[in-house]
């Protein structure tokens, strides 16, 4: 039980509700078209949470075996990092997650398509191998594409694309086109949650060779990306919201702007540390930004 703190620390519990927004958004959206199954809505949130934690968990690993996580670094001091927890018992803790995503996720294949082997079902079973390759490739391993410029673009596809149509495609058995801009929405503000955190361990990263996003364009440009990537999430929204329902109601999620007003202000006005309390606000308001779209 002493233990319990450190293992629950590099679970970065405030990266969950960002998980949780694009498989909302998606049930939400199918909903709305008339298709809910509260099963597979409850197995896809325990889906998606056992491969945000694993991803969190191997980030962790991957920074410490390339020196990232260091005492320069500005984020929490994680758990190897600090010496609570042994690398056994952090690789028993990532393949205790590895185990429990391919549960869940063979569960939640089996309840939505009634079998494991129908095309639907072994599309999704795909898509799922996917996701947890991609959450432990992201920092470990030699190739690791967290190090090479493309921790934006896997962001964008699996917690934007991939959660919010897979949860529809879940719950309808369909695929509305439509659906891929709110899939984009949540994408793009899932990777301003990463922009945000790479700009804020900005020199350590260039120090260590880890090539994101604001070390390969500048703090400058990178300010103006997540501009552009809060613009850009409000643009998807409301032209999806024009196509396919105009009613004010579809509109709710606009209340969630001057949030995000504020947030780029103060993205505008900080660097180094002062970023970290705002990885919490976007992360929370992407959460209401599906609620309410």
């Amino acid at each position: 039980m002493s233990k319990a703190k450190y293992y629950i620390a590099s679970f970065r519990l405030r990266t969950l509700p960002l998980s949780v927004a694009g498989i909302l958004s998606g049930t939400l959206l199918a909903y709305s078209d008339g298709f809910f199954d509260g099963r597979t809505f409850g197995l896809a949130i325990g889906t998606v949470l056992c491969l945000q934690i694993l991803s969190n968990l191997c980030n962790e690993l991957g920074d410490l075996q390339k020196g990232t996580d260091n005492s320069e670094r500005l984020g929490p001091i994680r758990s190897i990092q600090s010496g609570a927890l042994s690398l056994q018992e952090f690789k028993r803790a990532i393949a205790t997650f590895v185990f429990l995503s391919v549960a869940f996720g063979s569960i939640l294949v089996y309840t939505a398509f009634d079998s494991l082997l129908s095309r639907d079902g072994i599309v999704m079973l795909a898509l799922g191998a996917a996701a947890i390759i991609a959450a432990i490739k992201y920092t470990v391993g030699k190739n690791a594409y967290g190090y090479r410029g493309l921790g934006d673009l896997f962001v964008f596809l699996f917690f934007g694309l991939l959660s919010v149509v897979g949860a529809y495609f879940l719950m309808c058995h369909r695929v509305d086109w439509l659906i891929f801009l709110p899939g984009a929405a949540i994408g793009m503000l899932s990777m301003g949650v990463l922009n945000l955190n790479n700009m804020r361990d900005i020199e350590n990263d260039r120090h260590h060779g880890k090539r994101t996003i604001p070390v390969l364009i500048g703090i400058r440009k990178a300010k103006m990306y997540q501009f552009a990537l809060i613009a850009g999430a409000f643009v998807c929204m409301t032209v999806y919201t024009i196509l396919h329902d105009c009613s004010l109601r579809h509109f709710l999620f606009l209340l969630t702007l001057p949030i995000f007003v504020l947030h780029l202000i103060k993205v505008y006005r900080s660097e180094g540390r002062a970023l970290d309390s705002q990885l919490k606000v976007v992360s929370l308001s992407t959460l209401l930004f599906a609620l309410l779209g």
